[in-house]
């Protein structure tokens, strides 16, 4: 992968995962007309789930963003297949959902999607603006504190935005 968000990438320290394997009967992205729909993912490092708990209980805001973060790292990868490798072909984020695997007292989900909604900021500038929504939840796949799932526009192949 080569090209301006591949340079981004670099220049912030971040390595994108490889492409993370459906947990059941789906597909990780599917792509409609310029608009890719993205599976949610969790945060996934080195193919070991990471950040098992809930928010409230076992970690704080601090974790939860560093959680969202590496589930967005996660999402972008299944974007990158859905581009063929290139993720210049990004358009833009459309939108970005969270959910935060939270106890019944836990109110800051906001705050912890921060982490994805930062990330998508800094790697596609102005770009990576989103409508959002910040669900919390009693339970996640394997009891992960947070899964990210979103919809991003992007242009064809071989034209760039």
């Amino acid at each position: 992968m080569t090209g301006k968000i591949a340079s981004r990438l670099a220049s912030l320290g971040l390595a994108l995962p490889q492409t993370p394997k459906p947990a059941g009967a789906y597909v990780g992205w599917a792509v409609v007309g310029d608009l890719v729909f993205l599976a949610g993912q969790v945060p996934i490092e080195g193919g070991v789930r990471k950040f098992i708990g809930k928010l409230g209980r076992e970690f704080g805001v601090d974790d939860g963003k560093r959680a969202a973060q590496l589930a967005a790292l996660n999402m972008l990868a299944q974007l990158r297949a859905a581009c063929g490798s290139d993720l210049d072909r990004v358009v833009r984020c459309v939108r970005l959902v969270g959910y935060v695997n939270a106890t019944e007292s836990f109110t800051d989900h906001p705050q912890v999607v921060d982490g994805a909604s930062d990330l998508l900021h800094r790697i596609f500038d102005e770009a990576g603006a989103h409508v959002r929504s910040s669900v919390g939840v009693g339970s996640l796949p394997s009891g992960v504190a947070v899964e990210i799932e979103g919809v991003f526009q992007i242009s064809a192949p071989g034209t760039f935005p």
